[in-house]
């Protein structure tokens, strides 16, 4: 897929925007998010611009989760503070996707550092209502 010349990510890949760079092959780029949760964020991003994860190729997805694999071996041996790490890829807007061209969080977290993802106050599905979504998810499922 060709590059998008309105896409700040794009525009980092083809060298016209700057970025700090910590890895970099054939078919991704990883670099330090400008506006970081924690000290040591890191986004891994696909050199092919896709706006959603469904249109990138298994083997680049693969290559993305491989190098945030290696990111956060990366953090936990630097001096940062690194006690855990999430990694996070948000799918569309309402999802909290802000650059529309696919990329992987890699957050270096501690306990009480503030960040939190979790459910907002819903109570918790019966094992029928898990068991329903499950037979539809499996309905529409596409290669």
């Amino acid at each position: 897929m060709s590059a998008d010349p309105t896409c700040t990510f794009c525009r980092i890949i083809a060298g016209e925007l700057p970025a700090s760079t910590v890895a970099e092959d054939d078919a991704v780029i990883a670099f330090m998010d400008i506006n970081p949760v924690t000290a040591g964020h890191l986004l891994v991003v696909p050199k092919e611009h896709h706006a959603r994860i469904a249109t990138i190729p298994g083997e680049i997805i693969a290559r993305m989760m491989l190098v945030g694999r290696q990111l956060t071996a990366a953090l936990r041996a630097s001096p940062i503070r690194t006690e855990g790490v999430n990694l996070f890829l948000a799918d569309g807007a309402a999802a909290g996707q802000e650059v529309m061209h696919t990329h992987l969080h890699v957050i270096p977290r501690w306990a009480g550092d503030g960040f939190r993802i979790g459910r907002v106050g819903r109570p918790a599905p019966s094992r029928d209502e898990l068991d329903r979504l499950a037979t539809t998810i499996r309905g529409a499922t596409v290669e």
